[in-house]
């Protein structure tokens, strides 16, 4: 059992590695690969009627992206996510794409995604114990929350000042765009913590800044 899981543990760790020592095209290819996953989660919905913002599960592919792929590669799969939507391939929430959606009611979420996707990956490069549950929990849940909710509410409250006219007040703006996904997002970020934290190594694959403190750390 011992041999099986030590395994386990040098085959994550020879992933990042890897990953790490890729050239510039196979990491541009990973970053594709990445944002088409992020479409096709894209795709599984659960409308919710009394708001324009679909219940989708593409966040999941955007929280892990950074994680998996790093900062960059992971921002850049968020980006070619982005991009090609706009476009015009249809691999956005319902099908959609173009450049009107950038002007949608869910529109500003899109740009919550790269930079969550940013932030993420930019701490589990950095950092050895930003890999723990724990971390991770604090780390997805805070990007989550601010910097995928942030635009995302900036945007929906554009989108209904252009429908409505008037800008709505906070209450509706968060019964709209916030409160009718908290259940889900808890379901996506503990999903996503316990991946980021059985996916990726507890020792050094790059440059690390915390390699001496990490190895007293116990807390994965």
């Amino acid at each position: 059992m011992s041999i099986t899981i030590d395994t386990y543990y040098q085959k994550r760790y020879n992933f990042f590695k890897w990953r790490c020592e890729q050239s510039t095209m196979n990491k541009v290819v990973l970053a594709l690969g990445m944002a088409l996953i992020t479409g096709i989660l894209a795709q599984i919905i659960i409308p919710l009627p009394w708001t324009p913002v679909p219940l989708t599960a593409q966040t999941f592919a955007v929280l892990i992206s950074g994680v998996i792929l790093g900062r960059y590669w992971g921002g850049l799969s968020q980006i070619l996510y982005v991009g090609i939507g706009i476009a015009g391939v249809p691999w956005f929430a319902e099908m959609t794409g173009g450049f009107e959606t950038l002007f949608c009611a869910s529109g500003g979420y899109l740009i919550g995604f790269i930079l969550t996707a940013l932030f993420l990956g930019y701490f589990t490069d950095k950092y050895i114990r930003s890999r723990s549950f724990i971390s991770m929990l604090g780390l997805i849940s805070l990007a989550n929350f601010t910097l995928i909710y942030i635009p995302g509410l900036i945007g929906l409250a554009a989108w209904m000042y252009l429908v409505q006219g008037s800008m709505p007040d906070l209450w509706t703006l968060l019964a709209l765009g916030f409160i009718p996904f908290l259940i889900g997002d808890t379901f996506k970020i503990i999903g996503a913590a316990s991946l980021a934290k059985a996916a990726t190594p507890k020792k050094a694959f790059n440059q690390e800044v915390d390699v001496n403190e990490a190895r007293n750390w116990k807390l994965f």
